[in-house]
């Protein structure tokens, strides 16, 4: 199972909308909550063939950060993304059935209600018995997760000692069953009102000792809940696919050749890069630092940020508070050993050339740090869409624009797509090396530095949002009651 088996209970935010147009395409974004009929008509040949006579493409999902959710922005997820793509490929709508939990997923799958499952599905022995499974477009590892400072197992042995709590009808209870044939006295409780996340969160809390995730799940949300650790994996390293119903031989073998053509040409890549990209690393002690500046340091210049922010439509305060934070960590004289100083860290021919002349000047550091990113970004080819040309113009403001031209020159090299900031950052550190710079115009440069710098900046961006999102929920909520 993956992050979309954490679907969250209960209704999705944003209600029904008509449809949304994509280049080409078209998109009918219908949320089922509660149980469909199946479809009338004929019968075709084939499920393939049965698509392409409704004209839509029926997917089942679940609303969750690594499926389907409203973003900033609209319609986002892994799960999503893949599935629009594919419906467009098919020349038709995509209609997604969005279902509380992991079990009316394969349910309503069963049922008729959807012509596949997209929803972070690990494909194992007992699912396999009533389902086909697509090509896998994602690795995980179920991991135990508890508190770091609470009841922490150190191996199986100990974990008949702790509480352990799991979301019912997923892989995560499959895979217990099995480890209590070895394990004795092993015992756990589930819930069908918690999502996975959730259950993070209880365990962050101290509610709950422990409980069972997928590691792109927890590698999401130690970003949001830095205390949670992980105690030790309880499963091998496990696929994830799309489910379809049996006997859709014809539907599987467009999926087969369909992912292999998005393998083939870093698509696959590009995407999981979109929502994974930066949180491969984690580094305990600087996400819990950054929690607390939230609080101490931050309320100081958050009025700043959102002031300048407004003037520069493409760059959110949070984003530019994530930036600053990267650069200065928020310390308006910051200076370092290269002689950039202030909040933003401003060289002094960019301050120059901006018309700075104190580079300690908060409110000026943090205009001019907008104003030059925003710059860099309006440069960047027209080609280049969100988010990818925010973090290729975060990594232009680190290393130089020329620098990201010859990555693009590289990219392009490779058969990469020079727009996609999954191929730019692979081939950023190919700058570092002769057999690389020595023909390009702008040479040598440490292309590490540019990857690892938009990594932190996403870290603390997406942390930020997260922070100031729940906040104006539960304002929301205080203002309705």
């Amino acid at each position: 199972m993956s992050g979309s088996e954490e679907g969250t209970p209960g209704p999705v935010g944003g209600g029904v909308e008509g449809p949304r147009r994509f280049p080409g395409r078209r998109l009918s974004a219908l949320l089922l909550l509660a149980a469909l009929g199946g479809c009338g008509g004929g019968e075709p040949d084939s499920a393939l063939e049965a698509i392409r006579q409704s004209g839509e493409l029926r997917v089942i999902t679940l609303n969750s950060p690594t499926t389907y959710y409203y973003g900033r922005d609209g319609e986002k997820g892994l799960e999503y993304d893949l599935a629009r793509r594919f419906a467009a490929d098919l020349d038709v709508d995509l209609r997604l059935v969005v279902m509380d939990d992991i079990g009316g997923v394969f349910d309503a799958l069963e049922d008729g209600k959807g012509d596949l499952a997209a929803a972070g599905l690990t494909v194992t022995r007992e699912r396999k018995k009533r389902f086909e499974f697509g090509p896998s477009y994602q690795t995980v590892q179920q991991q135990v997760v508890c508190r770091r400072g609470g009841r922490v197992p150190r191996d199986w042995g100990d974990l008949p000692d702790v509480d352990l709590l799991v979301m019912k009808h997923t892989s995560y209870v499959e895979r217990l069953r099995e480890v209590k044939q070895v394990v004795h006295g092993l015992d756990w409780r589930e819930t069908g009102s918690l999502s996975t996340e959730q259950i993070l969160e209880k365990v962050w809390r101290g509610e709950v000792d422990c409980t069972v995730a997928d590691s792109n799940i927890v590698a999401l949300n130690q970003r949001y809940y830095p205390e949670l650790v992980v105690a030790f994996p309880i499963s091998e390293e496990q696929q994830l696919a799309w489910a379809l119903p049996a006997g859709s031989d014809e539907l599987r073998a467009k999926l087969d050749s369909w992912f292999a053509g998005l393998q083939e040409r870093h698509e696959l890549a590009a995407i999981r890069d979109r929502y994974y990209g930066h949180v491969q690393i984690f580094d305990y002690v600087d996400i819990a630092t950054f929690q607390r500046r939230i609080k101490s340091r931050l309320p100081t210049y958050r009025p700043l940020f959102q002031r300048v922010a407004k003037d520069y439509p493409a760059l959110s305060w949070e984003l530019l508070a994530a930036q600053a934070y990267q650069e200065s960590h928020w310390r308006p004289r910051a200076r370092s050993p290269t002689g950039v100083r202030g909040m933003m860290m401003l060289t002094l021919t960019t301050a120059r050339s901006l018309g700075i002349r104190n580079r300690l000047n908060v409110a000026k550091s943090i205009r001019g740090g907008a104003e030059y990113l925003g710059r860099l970004y309006d440069r960047l080819p027209a080609s280049i869409e969100e988010p990818d040309r925010t973090w290729i113009a975060l990594a232009a403001y680190n290393v130089g624009l020329g620098h990201i031209w010859d990555a693009r020159r590289l990219a392009e090299r490779a058969g990469r797509d020079a727009d996609s900031w999954s191929a730019i950052k692979a081939m950023l550190p190919k700058l570092s090396r002769r057999k690389y710079y020595k023909d390009l115009p702008y040479g040598y440069a440490r292309g590490t530095e540019p990857v690892k710098y938009v990594r932190r900046i996403r870290q603390y961006f997406q942390i930020l949002e997260r922070h100031f999102g729940e906040q104006g929920l539960d304002l929301e909520a205080d203002q309705a009651s």
